[in-house]
Formats: C-alpha cells, sequence, structure tokens
C-alpha cells in the first residue's frame, strides 16, 4: 500500500515526464527530420518513466507521446497530415496504439531483465523503447497505408522490404543508439534518486 508521500512523488513524476514529452514534441528537442520521416527521441523519456515508475505509467506516458505525435498531423508534420487526410481514424490508432503499448511493454521488459541483471535491464528497456515504436509504428503503416497512393509513390519501384530498410533503418539505428547511451544512464539514476526520495 502506497503512503500518500508516494502516490504524491508518483504524481509529480508522472507531471515531470509529461512536461518534457510535451516539450519534446513541439520543440526541435523531440524530433530530427530525415528525410520524408521525422527521426524522433520522445520514446527516451517515454521509457525512463516506465522504468522508474512501472508498465503503468509507461503505457499513460505513451498515451501522452501519442497524443501529442496526432496533434502533429494537423499541418505540423507533412508526412502525419498526408496520412490524416487518408484516413484520420487510421492515423490516430498508428499514433496512440504503438506508444502506449512501447511504454507499457519497456516496464514489463525493465522487471523481467531486472530478476537477471540491474544492469542489463536499464539498456535492454532503453533500447525495447526505440525498437518497439518502431516496429509497431511501420506494422501500422503499412497495415492501414501499404497500398495507398502516397505509400506506393514514396516506394516508387523499390521492393517493399527495400523501402522499409531505407524508410526506417538509419532511424532506426540511431533511435536504439541514443536510447542505450542516453536512456540507460538517465534510467538509472532518476530510478536511484526517486528510490532515496521515497524512502525519506
Amino acid at each position: 500500500m502506497k503512503t500518500r508521500k508516494q502516490k504524491n512523488l508518483l504524481l509529480v513524476e508522472l507531471a515531470v515526464f509529461s512536461a518534457i514529452i510535451i516539450l519534446m514534441a513541439f520543440t526541435p528537442l523531440g524530433y530530427l527530420q530525415i528525410g520524408v520521416v521525422k527521426m524522433t527521441l520522445i520514446m527516451i523519456p517515454v521509457a525512463v518513466g516506465a522504468i522508474t515508475i512501472g508498465p503503468a505509467a509507461g503505457a499513460f506516458l505513451g498515451l501522452v507521446f501519442g497524443v501529442t505525435s496526432f496533434a502533429q498531423c494537423f499541418g505540423l508534420d507533412a508526412f502525419g497530415t498526408a496520412l490524416m487526410a487518408i484516413n484520420p481514424i487510421y492515423t490516430f490508432i498508428m499514433c496512440i496504439v504503438p506508444r502506449v503499448l512501447m511504454g507499457y511493454l519497456c516496464g514489463l521488459i525493465f522487471k523481467a531483465v531486472k530478476k537477471l541483471n540491474k544492469s542489463a535491464a536499464y539498456i535492454a528497456a532503453s533500447v525495447s523503447g526505440a525498437v518497439l515504436n518502431t516496429v509497431f509504428f511501420v506494422g501500422l503503416l503499412m497495415l492501414f497505408f501499404g497500398r495507398s497512393d502516397y505509400i506506393e509513390g514514396l516506394r516508387g519501384t523499390a521492393g517493399l522490404w527495400t523501402f522499409l530498410a531505407a524508410f526506417v533503418g538509419l532511424n532506426g539505428l540511431i533511435e536504439i543508439v541514443v536510447c542505450s547511451i542516453v536512456g540507460a544512464p538517465a534510467a538509472a539514476a532518476i530510478d536511484t534518486a526517486v528510490k532515496k526520495l521515497s524512502r525519506q
């Protein structure tokens, strides 16, 4: 049973992580434009929150990430705006569901790997944020829009796997590297600090 202080600390953590996500989403801190798509770094605070607070918090922070991603589709991001024009419901699902699942699963992965090795758990959960976000997002993109004229136009004469490799290859690699270098140490430091605060 959580004490009142622990509950208040939880709310503060969620508010801080949510604020970081929103700040990153609407400033250059969160996205790096590479070609037609944007590489995102917003999964880092989602993964860190999932690690330090738990899977449910990860799902909530993933939802915050997803909402900001969907907001980008209203003229702020050319790719998202194009998908929105094709099918707004599919676009909404594609923006929200992968991010919620990613946040939740990051927390579960951390809990599972932590039983074997705590240091490895921080790395595994942080890296999984980038991997899961990419896999879920691209999976739904192909499912919902793979046969659309817009995606077919981007593909050109390239085969499906060639297109996917070019579409997410560099982005995914950069996201994985950044998550392992930044996310894991940040999660470990915050996790330690929060545990100390909760015991005071």
